[in-house]
């Protein structure tokens, strides 16, 4: 992440951006996130993927920039920022990170996935067991695939047993598995709880990274009021020089 308020940082260096981000020769990292000034917030969240390029909404990174701006003393406990898919607010209890999602409507459902738009595209397939070797080949081979071929499409295979979620994510522009993520966590969870897999409304999913929590109102017309709430930690600082 980057305080980029002064606007120092070149965002269209997408070479720059995937060097960066590059595990073997940069920092590393699954994304980059600028936290820049926007009129009537209290910041504004840009995420670029691991390629360079700009993405949509990055749930766990919406939740460690509300961490971030919180340590640089821009917010106190609660904000409300803006981000590619609109407003958010968030909340701060010591390394707890609470982070307001959109309010999800359409769903495209049959038996085999779950597809929907939780601030990011998501496909979303349950099953007894994740398969443990062959999750990234068969999950690059859905994104890479007609109907997802030119947009691409985050692929979640999930578990759900006793009102609790195992899932792993493929995420495009990254083109790998994630340990975590949080637009898919809230995905996953809506599209269990739609298809009755899960009977409560506050959803324990252990990701590759740890354990995320989703809460929601299931509405007539879909979901809202929905929180994605989970550990965001200080790993280390430093400074790039051009």
């Amino acid at each position: 992440m980057i305080d980029n308020r002064n606007q120092h940082f070149d965002s269209s260096n997408t070479a720059l951006i995937n060097k960066m981000c590059t595990r073997h020769f940069g920092i590393g990292a699954d994304g980059l996130i600028l936290l820049e000034n926007a009129d009537g917030y209290d910041f504004k969240m840009v995420y670029f993927n691991s390629d360079g390029n700009e993405s949509t909404m990055c749930g766990n990174g919406g939740r460690c920039i509300i961490r971030f701006a919180h340590d640089l003393k821009i917010i106190g406990n609660e904000t409300t920022f803006v981000a590619i898919d609109g407003s958010h607010k968030g909340k701060v209890l010591g390394d707890v990170i609470s982070l307001q999602m959109q309010n999800v409507s359409a769903i495209d459902e049959n038996e085999t996935r779950t597809e929907l738009d939780t601030g990011s595209p998501h496909y979303v397939a349950f099953m007894d067991e994740i398969p443990h070797e062959e999750f990234v080949q068969e999950a690059r081979i859905i994104r890479q695939n007609a109907p997802y071929t030119q947009e691409g499409i985050n692929v979640n295979f999930a578990t759900a047993k006793n009102n609790k979620i195992t899932m792993r994510t493929f995420e495009r522009g990254v083109e790998d598995e994630t340990l975590a993520c949080g637009t898919g966590a809230t995905a996953v969870a809506i599209a269990a709880h739609k298809k009755g897999l899960v009977t409560v409304n506050s959803i324990p999913l252990k990701v590759m990274g740890g354990d995320l929590n989703v809460n929601f109102e299931a509405i007539q017309n879909g979901y809202a009021n929905i929180w994605l709430t989970g550990p965001a930690e200080f790993v280390f600082e430093g400074k790039l020089e051009a």
